[in-house]
Parts: C-alpha cells; sequence; structure tokens
C-alpha cells in the first residue's frame, strides 16, 4: 500500500490523528498490531481537559461526549480534618469533564468507520524501514510516520541518540471499576494509609484507586479488602457516601514520569505515550496524546498544503513544552498526595504543611487549577 503518513497504534492518539488528517484533505493508514476488540477492551484514564474536549468537537467526535460526559468545575483535596476544592472554573473559566477512554475509544471507531478508514489490525511482526511500516503479510509505503503506538511500541527504537528522563515511583495504583453510582465530586485523598482517588466515568459507572506497594497482587485484593480499605482511607463522610458493589475490572499500575527528546527523527514523528509517560495523579496522559495530535496535524496538514517543513521541524520542541507542563504538575500531585516508604519525619512534616498552605492560599490554588485544566495549545 502507498499512504501519505503510516500511523502506528490505533489507540487514541493513532485515530484521532488519522481523524485530523483526514479533515485536511490528508491520506492515511493505520496499522495496529492487536485486535480491534483487544483495543477497545483496554481501561484507561477518563478526566478531559477543557482544550481536549474543544479539540474533540471541533472535529465532530464530542456528540456522545456531551450527551453523556460529567462536567465538573474542579477536583477536590480532602483529608482528615478538611478538604478543599481546587476550583477551575472560579480561577480559569473552565470546566473538565469526565468521560472514559474506553468510550472515546469507540467513538474513534466509529468515526474510523463511517468515512471507511484504513485501518490493519492484528499485524503481526510490525516493524519500519525508512518511511515502510513492515509487518507479516504487507507492507505501508508513506511519505511520513507517526509513532502512536504506546510506552511499548516499537517507534521509540528507531530514534536514535534520544535523551531518557526516568522518575519509576516506589508505589502503585490498585484501581477497580464497579457498576455504582460514583461520589458527585471526583476526590483525592491524603490519608496516613496511603493516597487514594474516587473517580467516575459515568451516573452508574464508578472507578476508585488505592496506592499499594509495587510487589502488591492483584489475588490478595478481594472486592471486600478493597472497599474496607479505601473507606478507611477516606475521612468519614466522604466513607460513608461511598457506594459499594461487585467490581468488573481490577488491575495494578506502576507510576512512572517518562519523557524521551527528541520526539521526532527524519520523518517519524511520536505522540502520546510512545514519547512519553505521567502518574495518572495529574490525569494527564490522554491529554497530551490529544494536544501531540493537534501539533502534528496542523504540522502535516501546513506540508501538504505549501510545502513547508517548518511546523515539523518545530514539532519535537513545541509539544515538549506541553509535556513538561504536564509531567511538572504531574509530579508535584503526586508527591504532594502520597505516603512515600522512604519519607523521613521531616519529609512527612513538610508535606503536610504544603497542604495546609496550598488550603490556605487562593494564590496557590489558582496556579494548581491553571495547571491541571490545562495551558492551552
Amino acid at each position: 500500500m502507498r499512504t501519505q503518513v503510516g500511523i502506528v497504534g490505533a489507540g487514541p492518539a493513532g485515530l484521532l490523528l488519522a481523524e485530523m488528517l483526514h479533515r485536511h484533505g490528508v491520506d492515511s493508514v493505520v496499522v495496529e498490531k492487536h485486535s480491534r476488540a483487544h483495543v477497545l477492551g483496554r481501561i484507561r484514564a477518563g478526566v478531559l481537559e477543557p482544550t481536549t474536549v474543544d479539540v474533540l468537537r471541533e472535529n465532530g467526535l464530542a456528540e456522545r461526549l456531551d450527551r453523556d460526559g460529567n462536567v465538573h468545575d474542579g477536583v477536590r483535596i480532602v483529608r482528615s480534618g478538611g478538604g478543599f476544592l481546587i476550583d477551575i472554573n472560579l480561577h480559569c473559566g473552565k470546566r473538565f469533564v469526565a468521560y472514559g477512554q474506553t468510550n472515546l475509544q469507540d467513538d474513534l471507531f466509529a468515526a474510523a468507520d463511517r468515512r471507511r478508514a484504513a485501518i490493519i489490525t492484528e499485524a503481526a511482526d510490525v516493524r519500519l524501514d525508512g518511511t515502510s511500516i513492515v509487518f507479516k503479510t504487507g507492507r505501508v509505503d508513506c511519505d511520513f510516520i507517526a509513532g502512536c503506538d504506546g510506552f511499548h511500541g516499537i517507534s521509540r527504537d528507531s530514534i536514535p541518540a534520544k535523551r531518557e528522563y526516568e522518575k519509576v515511583y516506589p508505589f502503585g495504583w490498585l484501581g477497580i471499576l464497579s457498576e455504582t453510582p460514583p461520589l458527585p465530586e471526583i476526590a483525592y485523598c491524603h490519608s496516613p494509609r496511603g493516597f487514594a482517588l474516587a473517580s467516575q466515568r459515568s451516573p452508574m459507572l464508578s472507578r476508585y484507586y488505592i496506592q499499594v506497594p509495587l510487589d502488591t497482587r492483584i489475588e490478595d485484593w478481594p472486592d471486600a479488602r478493597f472497599w474496607a480499605e479505601i473507606k478507611a482511607r477516606f475521612p468519614r463522610d466522604w466513607a460513608d457516601a461511598i457506594v459499594i458493589g461487585p467490581s468488573i475490572e481490577k488491575s495494578i499500575a506502576p507510576l512512572r514520569s517518562y519523557v524521551a527528546e527528541p520526539m521526532s527523527h527524519g520523518r517519524l514523528f511520536l505522540a502520546g505515550d510512545a514519547a512519553h509517560i505521567v502518574p495518572p495523579t495529574g490525569a494527564k496522559g490522554l491529554n497530551l496524546a490529544v494536544s501531540d495530535v493537534y501539533y502534528l496535524s496542523r504540522a502535516l496538514a501546513e506540508y501538504y498544503r505549501t510545502g513547508s517543513m517548518a511546523l515539523l521541524d518545530a514539532y519535537s520542541e513545541t509539544a515538549l513544552r506541553r509535556v513538561w507542563a504536564a509531567v511538572r504538575v504531574s509530579w508535584y500531585l503526586t508527591t504532594l498526595l502520597h505516603r512515600f516508604p522512604d519519607a523521613s519525619p521531616f519529609d512527612e512534616r513538610a508535606q503536610e504543611y504544603e497542604l495546609a498552605y496550598l488550603e490556605s492560599s487562593e494564590h496557590a490554588q489558582a496556579a494548581l487549577a491553571e495547571q491541571y485544566a490545562g495551558l492551552p495549545l
């Protein structure tokens, strides 16, 4: 096959890029090693920044999001003896939307089906050969390649002499999905027993997480133990409001921060988790994939419209400015809210007073609200 842009990976970054390129009149072919059912079955994040929502609306992808998404003014930080709202609407005049990535993935596949997009799934032994995507049963020759194949994909390894920045945290998140009504607010809980998070996917779908050691095994955490632990971490009034029920999905995710620079080499460009990973505390992973794709689609469209490589040459630097802003706020929230196993009494006391300062300072809350809302594109 021959196309203008070959896209490795049919996750949100890859399919959104294909959709945006189509709207610019640029042809693409998506190559995915997994089956469509596997891609749709992945449980991922669900908090969309205002800018992400704007991008989806501008590209005709927000009909179900606008109907079913849960709109929020901000995110609540709770702890024993108090709590406060990081009010994004108050400080930034914006709201974010809780909408599961699984739903967004389904919307993107539906949009691709409507325009009969070229998507090759279950492509075995995928590799890159110059500007060609080669797999067991064929190849796609391209002008450019977009590596949207995630942290464990093959695209990033094709960039030589890259600089890698990584921080691995000494804990993970044990999460469950439950068909129960969620709490009315997304709540981050700082507790002596460890961090906890109450989030949501829909009016009858809740997502909860607790901080756990890296050697934790899922089989050691039946539902009853999980519900008892998360209620023990939240203050009593919050714990009493948590509706328990059978889990329909349970998983453990390690936490890390990772950035690869540059995000391009020759005619290969990385987007999303292929180039960077952030801990989920800042709710930035999916949103960064969208901003990467926004910059990359704009640059490719400019090339095919004018022949100019200026925006493509600037892509990595442009995308990385927003990436590092998200990495920084995700690191800050992770450090602020979790219990670190090697923390000294000084560290713990300083953490408590940082929370107290954030609670008391409108200016500090405004700065955090601006970063949590996501910087402008």
